[in-house]
């Protein structure tokens, strides 16, 4: 693993005993105690992940507005200072360089991206940005911790000033946390309300030490536990679920696409999927006899193949093997029976509605 990038927090999580893997060319802790555990332990109190490998783009200058309004997918018009918008990067034919989160600051446009993107979208933003547009890449130099769970405003607020719980969902403020100045956003990939914490990478450990040293300290949780709560509530991973292979429309993000203004690279195919259809399209798969399916595993009906999945677990929240998956838009309504060839067995499954739990909001626990 000499090759491979750490993070800050590289050596707390050795000290906690995690496992650490290659993702994305980095070293980062899939698990702790057990996906399983950890995955529950933010369904129902509160995790804290380390998520400082992913990307921060800032985009700076008069119009950049404008410019971001042209180049991603969503209407970022409608989001002012302190608000975050999930959207999409995509290139010149309507693939998905990426999807990401953009901050409207109030000095400039902040983007998160995948960690394995970073290059790419760095790249597109800074080939598209007109005179005066500043890109700058500061991923190498910001920390980022996700506290998600329900219990998570019980394990900031020791810590925090001012307190954190005015901020509504896809909100950002500026905040102190344990001491270190942070941009902290009600914004998450769990399906669980908390937030993510952004700080100078040399910061980083101090808070995740400050965290677990509260009296309702959250569980460590690695990327085993992260991808099982994204894939029960549907979101997209890029490479599974979204690729250059793809517009957003078959992956049901047309929401997050400004079709009525248009305008972003293209912006016209996509508008021609949502009106005439798409040959296939994403959605969550059950199994109803025991097995796991695994992206990559066929999906068949009457022995023919009609379909892909493209992530596949143990769900912990369901205790039944799930996943997301490409079928032929004909057999994609909810209910359809199919099968899945799971190592080279047949198993019976279901289209199943996303997400697979339960997305009514959860009550925090403030006190």
């Amino acid at each position: 693993m000499s090759d491979l990038r750490r993070t800050t927090l590289y050596d707390a999580h050795v000290a906690a005993g995690a496992k650490i893997v290659d993702f994305a060319g980095w070293e980062m802790p899939v698990e702790y105690l057990g996906v399983r555990a950890e995955h529950l332990a933010v369904r129902e109190r509160c995790g804290l992940f380390d998520v400082s490998h992913m990307g921060q783009i800032e985009v700076v200058g008069k119009g950049a507005r404008d410019f971001l309004q042209a180049t991603l997918t969503n209407d970022i018009t409608r989001i002012g200072p302190g608000q975050a918008q999930y959207t999409l990067l995509p290139d010149d034919e309507g693939g998905v360089i990426d999807d990401l989160l953009a901050y409207a600051l109030l000095d400039r446009f902040l983007l998160v991206v995948n960690a394995s993107n970073i290059d790419a979208c760095f790249a597109r933003i800074v080939s598209l940005a007109p005179d005066g547009i500043e890109v700058i890449n500061r991923s190498p130099d910001v920390g980022m911790l996700a506290l998600q769970g329900p219990a998570w405003a019980k394990a900031l607020t020791p810590i925090a000033s001012p307190e954190p719980f005015s901020l509504a969902y896809m909100e950002a403020t500026e905040a102190h946390v344990a001491g270190v100045p942070c941009l902290v956003a009600r914004t998450g990939y769990t399906g669980e309300p908390g937030v993510e914490i952004m700080c100078d990478a040399a910061e980083a450990p101090a808070i995740w030490d400050a965290l677990m040293g509260t009296p309702d300290r959250p569980d460590a949780a690695g990327l085993g536990a992260r991808d099982t709560l994204r894939l029960e509530m549907g979101y997209p991973l890029y490479g599974n679920e979204l690729s250059r292979e793809r517009t957003p429309i078959p992956a049901g993000l047309k929401w997050a696409c400004d079709l009525k203004h248009g305008g972003f690279p293209g912006a016209e195919r996509m508008q021609r999927e949502a009106e005439q259809g798409t040959l296939e399209k994403l959605v969550g798969i059950m199994l109803t006899e025991k097995g796991i399916p695994r992206g990559g595993c066929p999906v068949l009906l009457d022995g023919v193949q009609v379909g892909t999945v493209t992530s596949g677990t143990l769900s912990p929240s369901r205790g039944v093997g799930a996943g997301l998956a490409y079928v032929s838009s004909e057999h994609a309504e909810r209910g359809t029976r199919l099968m899945v060839d799971v190592r080279g067995k047949p198993k019976a499954a279901e289209v199943v509605a996303l997400p697979m739990v339960d997305s009514s909001p959860r009550k925090e626990h403030h006190s």
